[in-house]
C-alpha cells in the first residue's frame, strides 16, 4: 500500500481546524433524529409495559385499602370491648368513643372514603323486655360498602 507523503499530517491538521470540524458536524446533523418506525416500536413497547403494569397497580391499591379496612375494624372493635370492660355497658354510638377519648377520631372507611358510612351493630335486647333501639349499645361495627373484596366476600360482612 502506497501512502501520499504528508497525508496523515494534513488530515490531522484539517480535523483540528475549522474546515474539518464543519465537515464532521455536517455529517452528524444529517443522521440526527428518529425514523417513524423507531418511534412506533418504542411507543408499542411502552404500551405493552403499561398494559402489564396498570392492572398490577390497581390490585395493589385494592389490597392496601382492604388492609387498612381490616386494621380500622380491628381497632374500633378493640375500643368497643375496652369501653365495655371499663363501664360494663356498650357505647351508645361510635361518636361516644371519640367523646370519651377511646378514639381520637372515627377512622375513615377506606372503601367508601367517609367516616360516616360505618354500620353500627347494636346489641340484642332481652327477649322478655322491650328496650328502645337508641338505648342499646354498639357491639360491633362493619363497613358501609356493598362492594366485594378480592376474595369475593362483601366488605359489609367483615
Amino acid at each position: 500500500m502506497t501512502s501520499i507523503p504528508g497525508a496523515r499530517e494534513r488530515l490531522w491538521t484539517e480535523l483540528n481546524t475549522g474546515i474539518g470540524k464543519m465537515k464532521i458536524t455536517r455529517l452528524h446533523r444529517k443522521n440526527r433524529g428518529f425514523t417513524l418506525i423507531e418511534i412506533l416500536i418504542v411507543l408499542s413497547i411502552i404500551g405493552i409495559l403499561l398494559g402489564l403494569a396498570v392492572p398490577q397497580y390497581q390490585m395493589s391499591v385494592k389490597r392496601a385499602r382492604e388492609a387498612v379496612l381490616k386494621e380500622n375494624l380491628f381497632i374500633m372493635r378493640k375500643m368497643i370491648d375496652q369501653y365495655y370492660q371499663d363501664k360494663h355497658k356498650y357505647p351508645p354510638s361510635l361518636q361516644s368513643l371519640v367523646e370519651e377519648n377511646y378514639l381520637k377520631t372515627i377512622p375513615v372507611d377506606p372503601i367508601t372514603g367517609s367516616n360516616e358510612t360505618w354500620v353500627e351493630v347494636r346489641q340484642m335486647p332481652p327477649v322478655d323486655e322491650y328496650i328502645p333501639a337508641e338505648n342499646l349499645g354498639v357491639v360491633d361495627v362493619k363497613s358501609g360498602s356493598e362492594a366485594r373484596a378480592l376474595d369475593g366476600t362483601p366488605y359489609n360482612t367483615w
